[in-house]
């Protein structure tokens, strides 16, 4: 089968996926807050739903990675997608209802979803040789921008739209982010063939026996988790992500109520929030081709910079535009990580390991944005943004560091990618 065709339906499959999810899940999650107090009957609960969610990510995601190393990825994010309908479904009935603990269930499934739908840039990466593999994960990060630019844009006519029906409006964005969902799951299952784990394990054989001159591969049993873990280049992935998830939760969640404090209104606000989104996803293609020119241990160290600067600027401008370019930045800082550390890891592990490796991976991810979410708030209680842009400058030495010790002359090895691509002469066709 020729690969090249085969890649480019998977990309498109999971370009589209990805919009779709981001879109779905930012529609149901934008009143979220409001819907929760309105059901608890206080504003205590109102944060309840994003910190319900955030475990349910945690919770699914390793086995999620588990089970798409036996069933293939097409199953895999087919039920997360499944996974994410059942959370819509549950939450429109828990509004009609009236009942707060089913909508925080809703917002569990929802979570689960993401614990699946976010392993979709590794199931892209692995459909591609080493050297493919950082751009093919900027691009699925890209399709974000869609999603994050389309769901709030979804909420104001879904919500019109069930109330002139004689529903409760607040159903309207969870109604409308099943349906994303239903059209991200027809995707997934019918343009998903054959698996990306298939075509990912045909490759890595390919190679193989290029760089072999055509022996067999080994048989060697697959390592177990523990082992895994303890290579280098995949604790410095899992730390760059991890890391760059919570540097950027504590300054972001906190941003609206710093403006407030600073008597900004709620249009100039969302300008901020907007540029920041903007820098999350709007540059990722640009991440990774910097990934593929320069390596990720490079890239990493620039993405850390790019924090560092955000975290000095946040709690000393007060200007507008100031404050929407260092959350600009916060956003770029952590997509360039993120790229650069998933692109780390995709190379780390063998097609066997993958999906155990990415679930593990996600679950770190998900337990650092629920400590940035809770923590952001603590810490701004105490001294406001100024003790928030220290934990957060703390944090980005510790990335730092670690980069520069992976570095080091005797270390680099570790994290150099291996060579990809077949042999002179061979064809770029494989079979899968």
């Amino acid at each position: 089968m020729n690969v090249k065709a085969v890649q480019q339906r998977i990309m498109a499959a999971l370009f589209l996926a990805q919009g779709l999810f981001t879109a779905a899940t930012i529609a149901a999650f934008t009143l979220s807050p409001i819907i929760a107090a309105e059901l608890g009957g206080r504003d205590g609960v109102a944060g309840l739903p994003s910190t319900v969610t955030l475990l349910g990510r945690a919770a699914v995601a390793y086995p999620a990675g588990w089970l798409m190393d036996r069933i293939g990825r097409r199953l895999g994010l087919s039920l997360g997608f499944l996974l994410g309908i059942a959370g819509a479904v549950v939450s429109v009935v828990a509004i009609l209802y009236g009942s707060l603990s089913a909508f925080l269930f809703g917002a569990f499934l929802l979570g689960g979803l993401r614990g699946i739908a976010e392993q979709g840039r590794y199931v892209a990466a692995e459909v591609f040789p080493v050297a493919r593999r950082a751009r093919a994960i900027g691009i699925v990060v890209f399709a974000g921008t869609l999603g994050a630019i389309g769901g709030p844009l979804l909420v104001g006519p879904a919500e019109a739209w069930l109330a002139n029906l004689g529903v409760i409006g607040w159903t309207g964005p969870f109604v409308a982010a099943g349906v994303l969902l239903a059209v991200g799951l027809v995707i997934c299952f019918l343009m998903l063939r054959p698996d990306p784990l298939q075509v990912g394990r045909a490759l890595e054989q390919a190679q193989t026996l290029s760089r072999v001159g055509g022996a067999a591969a080994s048989d060697a049993p697959v390592a177990g988790l523990w082992a895994i873990f303890r290579r280098p280049a995949l604790r410095l992935s899992v730390l760059a992500m991890s890391i760059s998830q919570l540097v950027m939760l504590l300054l972001m969640v906190v941003t609206p109520l710093h403006m407030d404090h600073q008597n900004h209104d709620t249009p100039v606000i969302s300008l901020v929030i907007m540029a920041h989104t903007l820098g999350m996803f709007g540059l990722s293609g640009l991440s990774g081709w910097l990934v593929t020119r320069v390596g990720a241990l490079p890239t990493i160290a620039a993405g850390t910079l790019v924090m560092v600067a955000s975290a000095v600027m946040t709690p000393l401008v007060i200007a507008v535009p100031l404050l929407g370019l260092a959350l600009f930045l916060l956003g770029l800082g952590w997509n360039i990580c993120f790229v650069a550390g998933s692109a780390l890891l995709a190379q780390a592990v063998s097609a066997d390991e993958r999906g155990r490796v990415q679930g593990a991976s996600e679950a770190f991810v998900a337990l650092a944005s629920g400590l940035g979410s809770v923590g952001a708030g603590v810490l701004f209680e105490q001294a406001g943004m100024v003790l928030l842009s220290a934990v957060s400058l703390a944090l980005c030495a510790v990335m730092l560091a670690a980069t520069v010790f992976a570095a080091m002359p005797g270390r680099r090895a570790h994290y150099a990618q291996p060579s990809s691509g077949p042999a002179p002469g061979r064809s770029e066709a494989v079979e899968v």
